[in-house]
C-alpha cells in the first residue's frame, strides 16, 4: 500500500495506527472537545511512532446515539483540515462509514477509510473512484451467532474484499478487521482472537482494533484508562498471528510491544542494530 510517499510492505512488520476522537461521547474517553485538541492528539501520536492517525467524530460505543452527516462533518472536517496543514506527509485514517462524509474528508485530506460497517456498496464505489485504500470491519446489529462465530467472520471478510477487488480496488489496499467489540459478546471477542490465524489466512492485508476494550474489562477488572496491559496481550498475538495493523490509544507503550513482538516473529531490527552490548 502507498499513501503519499511512503509503502507500507506487508508481512515485514506490524504497523501502529493512533486513534483520535473528535467526539464528547468517545468510551475510551479520551475524545477530543475541539479541532486543536484533536490535532495535538494525532501530532503527539505521530511523535510516539504511530504509522497512521485514525481520525472519527462519531461515537461507536455501545448503546451510542446515531448523528447525522451534517453534524459528524462539522466535528471532523475542520480537524482533518488542519491536521493536514499540520503534518502534510502523515497518513490519515477517516473513521466514518457515510459516503457524503468520507468524500468530504477525501477532499480534506483524508488518505484511507476505515468503516465499521463492512463495505456497503457506495462506500466501494467511493474508494475505487477516488483510488483509496479502505479497512473492512465486520459488524452486524446484535451478537447473535448461528454457526462458529469465526467461521461468520471470516465469510462476511472474503465477500466483502472479493467485492472490493471486482470493483477496482488492489488487494493490498483492502484491510479486513474482525471487528472485536463490535456485534460480538466477550466470549465471541476471544474466540475470534484465539483464530487470527484464520483471517490472516484470506490472503488480504489485516487489522484488528482491540484497545481498551470492555472485553479486557472484563478480563482483568480494570477500568477504561487502564487497560494498557490487558491490550497489550492482545497486540502481541496479533503479531504472533501475522496482523498487519493494530488500532491502539496509547501508541507509545504498545509501540514497544510491536518492536519486540516483530522482532521475534517476524525479524525486524531497529536501524542501526549491532549484536554489540549496548
Amino acid at each position: 500500500m502507498r499513501i503519499r510517499g511512503r509503502v507500507f510492505p506487508w508481512g515485514r512488520r506490524t504497523y501502529l495506527m493512533g486513534i483520535v476522537n473528535v467526539s464528547p461521547d468517545s468510551f475510551s474517553g479520551d475524545g477530543a472537545a475541539d479541532t486543536g485538541a484533536a490535532v495535538a492528539r494525532a501530532l503527539e501520536q505521530l511523535a510516539d511512532g504511530a504509522d497512521i492517525v485514525d481520525v472519527g467524530a462519531e461515537s461507536t460505543r455501545p448503546g451510542y446515539h446515531p448523528i447525522d452527516a451534517r453534524t459528524e462533518s462539522a466535528r471532523l472536517l475542520p480537524a482533518l483540515r488542519a491536521l493536514r496543514a499540520a503534518a502534510p506527509d502523515a497518513p490519515i485514517s477517516v473513521d466514518t462509514f457515510k459516503p457524503d462524509v468520507f468524500r468530504a474528508a477525501r477532499s480534506a485530506g483524508a488518505d484511507l477509510l476505515n468503516s465499521i460497517w463492512g463495505a456497503p456498496e457506495a462506500l466501494v464505489a467511493a474508494c475505487a473512484e477516488t483510488m483509496t485504500p479502505l479497512v473492512v470491519m465486520h459488524n452486524k446489529a446484535v451478537a447473535v451467532y448461528e454457526c462458529d462465530v469465526m467461521d461468520e467472520v471470516l465469510g462476511f471478510l472474503d465477500e466483502a474484499a472479493a467485492r472490493c477487488v471486482r470493483a477496482g480496488i488492489p488487494a493490498d489496499h483492502v484491510l479486513l478487521d474482525p471487528g472485536i467489540g463490535f456485534g460480538k459478546l466477550p466470549e465471541h471477542n476471544i474466540a475470534v482472537l484465539r483464530r487470527l490465524d484464520r483471517l490472516v489466512a484470506l490472503g488480504f492485508p489485516t487489522l484488528i482494533g482491540t484497545s481498551r476494550k470492555s472485553t479486557i474489562g472484563k478480563l482483568t477488572g480494570r477500568g477504561v484508562g487502564a487497560r494498557a496491559f490487558g491490550t497489550a496481550a492482545t497486540v502481541a498475538l496479533a503479531v504472533a498471528a501475522g496482523i498487519d495493523v493494530v488500532r491502539v490509544h496509547d501508541v507509545a507503550e504498545q509501540r514497544d510491544v510491536v518492536r519486540v513482538s516483530d522482532a521475534i516473529v517476524r525479524g525486524w531490527r531497529p536501524d542501526g542494530w549491532s549484536e554489540g552490548l549496548p
